[in-house]
């Protein structure tokens, strides 16, 4: 498929391939209302409330005869979705490459998430255990969905245009995950005025994100391409598919060591998204509302960040600025550390901060990694890089906790978290990134 997906996107006729692209940017808008309305926002603590009402005296509930706090049971939820995703990742993105057929793929991804998502209307009363199966499965298709969306860049974007696509690509997930939050707060926090108790308007808020997800990857459904593949990756089904892509990887190392740093500085940005609510509420004493705007906030900011940050990378080169967004995002937990409590204008600051180099650093390590993928592996290579993405760390939120449960000081676990950044900075900075392009069988672009 290398040299074939090459000259495919090289005769591409440019008017379509404008559209191809244009397509693939509103899967982004599509699904990342997910992420936003209901894994960062609302979900979590609605799904707590109903944990807790159908709990026992001692706080415990108990799904298949085992024995849960309920307020931890949303966390596990998350937990089991990642073990689910991990598993199923690698033997998507190696079927896909194999048969060249990703579109039906990311179809099925994506209304089983939106399905699940949209059946969280019907989370009341004491189900708690249908809002952590609908959880696990909604979370695990995203994340699978996104192994095939993200394999789409290297085909639909010649070399020189991937840092602008994927950037492009992440600010229309940053804008529809904006434009949604303001419709679910304003019906939120106006709920009487629509007739509706907060329990069903949250339920609506739930909802909603999932008609949304399912009615706009229409578009991307029509758009995209399938393109064959005439050197298809080897057969391996089972578990084995993920250890296989590894031992591939091990043949090209500098692939791998550019996955291991994103892996690093990646898992530290998606615990400070994850955690920065808690953060806030607990060490700062901010209100809800006060969080959710700041939600907001960091939405609106990180489209302009990726846009931004996309130009600054063809000036300078994608490497350079991902290298300079960590040393942003450093400094920004070192300034959250001095937050003053019950302040919520430096919070809003400080998510100011976050917004603008959220997107980019995102948008950017996606474009880059897909030109150290061997042609005809992007779906395979990509599943391994998604284990860090959309939700998906789990060592940042180990450290955070312990560091809270050792301290208890939750300064001490927003700092705690520099590490990533310092260690995946170290880790980003000795990878020849020509080098690895040129390894893994790709043209080198003018400047990355």
């Amino acid at each position: 498929m290398g040299t074939d997906t090459l000259r495919a996107v090289a005769a591409d006729d440019p008017a379509e391939r404008r559209r191809e692209q244009r397509g693939w940017y509103f899967y982004d808008w599509a699904c990342s209302v997910y992420s936003t309305s209901v894994l960062t926002v609302f979900l979590g603590p609605y799904l707590t409330s109903v944990a807790k009402s159908a709990a026992d005296p001692d706080g415990y509930v108990h799904p298949l005869g085992v024995p849960v706090r309920a307020g931890s049971f949303f966390a596990y939820s998350v937990s089991a979705s990642v073990v689910v995703a991990i598993l199923v990742m690698p033997l998507a993105g190696a079927a896909a490459d194999r048969s060249g057929r990703k579109k039906p793929l990311l179809g099925l991804c994506a209304y089983l998430g939106a399905a699940a998502t949209t059946g969280m209307f019907f989370l009341d009363g004491q189900r708690y255990l249908i809002g952590g199966l609908l959880l696990i499965v909604a979370n695990a298709s995203v994340a699978v969905s996104m192994v095939v969306y993200n394999s789409y860049l290297p085909q639909i974007a010649p070399p020189e245009e991937r840092d602008a696509v994927s950037s492009r690509g992440w600010a229309f997930g940053y804008a529809a995950g904006s434009l949604v939050l303001v419709a679910n707060l304003v019906l939120f926090t106006a709920h009487d005025s629509f007739g509706v108790s907060e329990s069903t308007a949250v339920r609506i808020c739930l909802a909603s994100a999932g008609i949304w997800w399912g009615a706009f990857t229409l578009v991307p459904l029509r758009r995209l391409r399938d393109r064959r593949t005439a050197d298809p990756a080897p057969s391996v089904h089972g578990w084995r598919q993920l250890a296989a892509t590894v031992r591939d990887m091990r043949g090209k190392p500098l692939t791998l060591a550019f996955l291991v740093a994103y892996l690093i500085y990646n898992d530290g940005i998606q615990t400070v998204i994850s955690q920065a609510s808690v953060y806030g509420s607990e060490e700062l004493g901010l209100g809800q509302s006060t969080l959710i705007a700041a939600v907001l906030l960091v939405q609106v900011l990180a489209v302009g960040g990726a846009l931004g940050m996309g130009r600054l990378a063809r000036k300078y080169g994608a490497k350079r600025t991902v290298l300079g967004s960590l040393v942003a995002w450093t400094v920004t937990l070192g300034a959250g550390y001095f937050l003053p409590a019950g302040a919520p204008v430096w919070f809003f600051v400080l998510a100011a901060c976050i917004g603008m180099v959220l997107g980019g650093s995102q948008a950017l390590s996606r474009s880059l990694f897909s030109h150290l993928v061997p042609p005809g592996r992007e779906a395979e290579y990509f599943s391994a890089y998604e284990m860090s993405d959309r939700g998906m760390s789990w060592l940042g939120p180990l450290l955070f906790g312990l560091t809270y449960q050792l301290t208890g000081s939750y300064r001490d676990a927003i700092i705690s978290l520099v590490v990533f950044f310092l260690i995946g900075f170290v880790l980003l900075a000795r990878v020849p990134v020509r080098q690895a392009v040129r390894d893994a069988g790709n043209p080198v672009p003018e400047r990355i």
